[in-house]
């Protein structure tokens, strides 16, 4: 039985991930923050469903603190370790440089020397970013394209991709790069504009929204769904050779395209609904993202499966049900909105 460790299982690419990883027959460990509340409601089906027969084990850990880090992973000694872990809001990371910066570089940097000084031969990847490429050039990025990062965060996925690059090229070590461009479901943190737009859509058909606001309608995203993603990350770590990787749809959509196909799914028109604000606008702004996964699709036969309408339709349907149970409880007088603009 092989074992993986996950970092960031509790994130929605964790979700995905380990509910591949398990499928497959992996024993896997993942690190929950700690914090006063719990954190794992993405995974709580798969705590219920795998914990208690021991295929599923949750630690307590910080990337930060490097020596505990390096005790869990001796315990552990797995065979496949995915670095998921990241402060991975673009906006926040301006808001909070440092702590995103930590994460993104001492986090990857520990593990990768954990991996070294261990006993075995252990498989590493590294959750890159296409946003380390700027989206200054509006053409067609692979894994040659030049980084120009506009943020803290993609300042820091460059860091850590280009040390797991030294730390192959240095010590052979199996460490590969997963570029992925933007990837989307309905576990995304509710904070990110897709989701933004589709719990609106829900709450609006409810009758428990009347607006959303968003910032740049005219950014252009390569939106994939995470759960094809995340098999990309699998099928990396099982090529012959450990390489760098492109996994992206190779089209591309502005948010108001977006905002509009997510309206359409509840036959509404989003230009009703949807207004903007200069303080969702990012002091650096990345306009333009595609990307070119002919690389993923020629040598590891991976494909995505879900269109951008799909996508879509997934998600809206997904909020329009968690929109129904916060009807009910409102009527209730058992919560109270919490969201913006809600209906009086």
């Amino acid at each position: 039985m092989p074992i993986a460790f996950i970092t960031g299982i509790t994130g929605q690419d964790g979700y995905y991930l380990a509910e591949l990883l398990l499928s497959k027959g992996y024993k896997v460990h993942g690190t929950l923050r700690r914090s006063s509340t719990f954190n794992t409601s993405r995974i709580d089906n798969l705590i219920s469903e795998y914990r208690s027969s021991g295929a599923l084990t949750l630690h307590y850990s910080d990337l930060l603190d490097s020596s505990s880090l390096n005790t869990l992973v001796n315990n552990i000694a797995p065979d496949e370790v995915y670095n998921l872990a990241a402060q991975s809001h673009v906006a926040v990371s301006f808001e909070n440089p440092i702590y995103t910066t930590q994460v993104g570089t001492v986090g990857s940097l520990s593990l990768l020397e954990a991996i070294r000084h261990l006993d075995k031969d252990v498989k590493f990847y590294q959750a890159s970013s296409s946003e380390m490429y700027g989206g200054g050039m509006k053409e067609s990025l692979n894994e040659e394209s030049p980084f120009d990062p506009k943020s803290p965060y993609a300042v820091s996925k460059v860091f850590a991709h280009d040390i797991t690059q030294v730390y192959r090229d240095s010590y052979g070590l199996f460490g590969v790069n997963g570029i992925l461009f933007n990837h989307e479901s309905p576990m995304r943190g509710e904070t990110f504009v897709t989701r933004k737009i589709t719990r609106a859509v829900g709450r609006i058909v409810l009758d428990l929204q009347t607006k959303v606001t968003l910032g740049n309608l005219e950014a252009s995203r390569d939106w994939g769904f995470a759960g094809d993603y995340v098999l990309g990350m699998w099928m990396m770590m099982q090529h012959d050779t450990p390489e760098d990787w492109v996994i992206a749809t190779g089209e591309t959509h502005t948010v108001a395209e977006f905002a509009k196909a997510a309206f359409e799914v509840a036959n509404l028109n989003f230009e009703e609904y949807v207004q903007t604000s200069e303080k969702y606008l990012r002091p650096n702004e990345v306009d333009y993202l595609l990307g070119n996964p002919s690389k993923a699709k020629q040598k590891l036969n991976w494909e995505p499966t879900t269109t951008f309408n799909d996508l879509v339709e997934m998600m809206v349907n997904s909020d329009i049900d968690l929109a129904k149970q916060e009807r009910v409880l409102i009527d209730e007088n058992l919560i109270s909105p919490t969201w913006e603009n809600p209906k009086k």
